[in-house]
């Protein structure tokens, strides 16, 4: 048991120091682009997040919009359930100050 133990810090060592068998393990191939520059890059072209088509940066951006704006989902109730739900509102607002009232 104590062998194997021995023989991983061994292994662990070798890998943190860079020694050994496996230098560099930790180092990102040298054709890789840093993440710093890719933060600053400019994007010029997109692709839509509804079907995955390319669309120019107008485009995208114009389609974002309209994905935030959305359409009018709220349903539409009659005046009277509204007000009976405002009341129902008002009256769990009342209680929550005044708890022995509205027993």
């Amino acid at each position: 048991m104590n062998a194997g133990r021995s023989l991983g810090i061994g292994l662990l060592t070798t890998v943190l120091i860079g020694g050994g068998w496996l230098p560099g393990v930790a180092l990102p191939p040298p054709e890789d682009v840093p993440e710093e520059i890719l933060q600053t890059e400019i994007i010029t072209d997109a692709r839509s997040p509804l079907n995955g088509e390319p669309l120019t940066v107008a485009e995208y951006e114009e389609l974002i919009a309209e994905l935030q704006e959305g359409p009018d989902i709220r349903p539409r109730l009659s005046p009277e359930l509204e007000y009976t739900i405002y009341l129902l509102h008002l009256r769990r607002a009342i209680r929550s100050v005044f708890p022995f009232l509205l027993q």
